[in-house]
């Protein structure tokens, strides 16, 4: 038990702290979850929609610090990728005119 009332101050700020740093990495892990659902059973629309809103969120906590900024590019490549499968095998492909040949 720390004895000054400095060090007490900062036991207080330190659990507060810690405990808003879990909630935003849980807000966070839980956008990443709905998102790999929606991508694995979802519309491309709703995708799209969840996809814009997990990256704001993973900018958010790099911006507070609760996660390092290149983990949150991390994720934020990787989750691309995902999505990036998803749309694409989904999407109707209008066919190509076959080039003249001269």
């Amino acid at each position: 038990m720390a004895h000054s009332l400095s060090a007490q101050k900062r036991i207080r700020q330190n659990e507060k702290r810690n405990a808003r740093n879990r909630w935003r990495k849980g807000v966070m892990r839980e956008a990443i979850k709905d998102l790999l659902e929606k991508v694995a059973h979802g519309t491309i629309q709703e995708v799209q929609a969840q996809h814009k809103k997990v990256q704001q969120i993973i900018d958010k906590t790099a911006a507070k610090g609760v996660i390092h900024k290149n983990q949150a590019a991390r994720r934020k490549s990787r989750l691309n990728a995902r999505v990036k499968v998803r749309v694409l095998s989904k999407a109707e492909v209008a066919p190509r005119k076959a080039a003249k040949k001269a």
